[in-house]
């Protein structure tokens, strides 16, 4: 891969970091080389380095634009290491566009989506794991998935991933030097305990593995779609899950006409519950159209609770059945036996076997009433076990689906290298090249090995601003 290369030093951007519309206070950042000149230009005077000043911000004819705070920081001691200056005047859109006109005017250009972050990683600033956790912390649903963004953006992913790096590069270092003397490389890697070492690295790479699932989770969050016979309660689960009136619920079969989703957080993990019209032959078709979107809802969820009237019995009907084998058979699922307060039962879950993609499971059942709560907290916990989750979040920092893909890539080459160890006559070679491999993928995570066209994803889905 290519390593980026850094802007220009001429190139000078600007753009308002605050969001649009109206507001008390509005801020334009401005970095680059040309920032010494420009604040001449639109404060008419010098400005004392890391010191907020009054200043009126000035037009191309001495004209006030707007009046508030200005702030200098020289490179390299700056957010992207670069010359930077902030305006902070008034928060209305229209006297936000005059200042940023004017900077433009005198030496800057408008900044890409994450420019200001990118720079700040191609400068040395940030890694890449870090630089991705300003837009994860930006956009956190969660006070937990802000706390551990927060973590990753202090380097505690990144810490982690170049201590692996590190033990890495010390067992590829004594490998290499142990090609040079082929007779004796069993002898040298029994000596220096290779087998030890590369099982402590393995060991130490699913921890973080397992810690950055429990990250993603809280980055993504899950969607959990209800689906039923119509008439089960899935609007009285909706609404006793969210904690608020959201759907309507009647005794009329077939109420819900459309998919409902409210966003509910369970133990900081944010939850996008959707609930969907209830499945049943029919000719009505405006409740057909709402089974095709119950449909579409099912493919993009990651999770279905599926409703069954527990006042009828609790096992389930042919037309329980039918929903069941509709359903995609990766989509994991749980059994929710609702209205226990009909049938007389207590809240409990129940583990039942069942047949899933040709093999024998265990299916999660449940009990429950949506209608007085009993046994929701059961269904809480459920669904977090169900979603590899535990409980307590706090300590795990936010992870991408790239990193992800990364440490799993590494476990993958230290896995095959642990097998060539297994030979009687380890092919060192072979060794050699599977801890480099891994190597390159622990590095890819912190942006040691990454190509141009990997940072222009990344940074394009940031906010322009940042």
């Amino acid at each position: 891969m290519t390593e980026p290369s850094a802007p220009p030093a001429a190139d000078t951007i600007a753009a308002i970091a605050t969001p649009s519309g109206r507001g008390a206070v509005g801020v334009i950042r401005v970095s680059g080389s040309n920032v010494p000149a420009m604040i001449e230009r639109i404060v008419g005077r010098t400005l004392a380095p890391r010191s907020a000043t009054l200043a009126t911000f000035l037009g191309p004819h001495g004209e006030a634009l707007d009046q508030g705070l200005a702030l200098y920081f020289p490179a390299p001691h700056s957010y992207t290491g670069e010359a930077v200056l902030e305006l902070h005047g008034h928060g209305g859109a229209a006297v936000l566009q005059l200042v940023l006109a004017r900077c433009i005017e005198v030496g800057a250009r408008l900044a890409r989506p994450g420019e200001f972050t990118l720079r700040a990683f191609l400068n040395g600033k940030l890694d890449l794991a870090q630089a991705e956790s300003v837009a994860d912390l930006i956009d956190a649903a969660t006070a937990t998935a802000a706390r551990a963004a927060a973590r990753s953006l202090s380097g505690a992913f990144s810490r982690e991933v170049r201590a692996l790096t590190e033990a890495l590069i010390e067992l590829r270092m004594f490998t290499e030097a142990t090609l040079d003397f082929p007779d004796e490389d069993l002898d040298f890697l029994r000596a220096a305990d290779a087998r030890g070492k590369l099982e402590a690295i393995r060991t130490r790479v699913s921890g973080v593995l397992a810690r950055a699932k429990q990250g993603a989770l809280l980055r993504e969050g899950l969607t959990i779609v209800l689906v039923g016979r119509p008439n089960v309660g899935k609007s009285s689960l909706l609404n006793q899950l969210a904690g608020d009136a959201v759907a309507i619920v009647t005794p009329i079969a077939g109420t819900t006409r459309d998919a409902v989703q409210s966003q509910v957080e369970v133990s900081g993990i944010p939850l996008t519950i959707v609930d969907t019209a209830g499945l049943r032959p029919s000719d009505d078709p405006i409740e057909t159209l709402g089974m095709a979107r119950t449909r579409a809802a099912i493919e993009r969820a990651d999770l279905a609770l599926v409703l069954i009237d527990a006042a009828a019995g609790d096992a389930l009907t042919e037309a329980d059945e039918t929903i069941l084998a509709e359903l995609p058979a990766a989509l994991r699922r749980i059994i929710v036996h609702n209205k226990i307060d009909l049938a007389g039962l207590t809240a409990k879950v129940e583990g039942r076997a069942a047949t899933k993609e040709g093999r024998s499971a265990v299916v999660r059942h449940v009990f429950l009433s949506a209608k007085n709560g009993d046994g929701i907290d059961l269904l809480r916990r459920e669904i977090l076990d169900v979603a590899g989750a535990h409980e307590d979040m706090e300590g795990t920092y936010l992870a991408r689906e790239r990193h992800l893909l990364a440490l799993r890539d590494a476990s993958t080459h230290l896995a095959a290298a642990a097998q060539h160890l297994d030979d009687v006559k380890p092919p060192l070679e072979f060794f050699a090249e599977e801890l480099r491999l891994a190597q390159n993928a622990l590095a890819a995570i912190v942006g040691e090995f990454s190509s141009d066209d990997l940072l222009g994803a990344i940074f394009s889905r940031f906010c322009i601003g940042k």
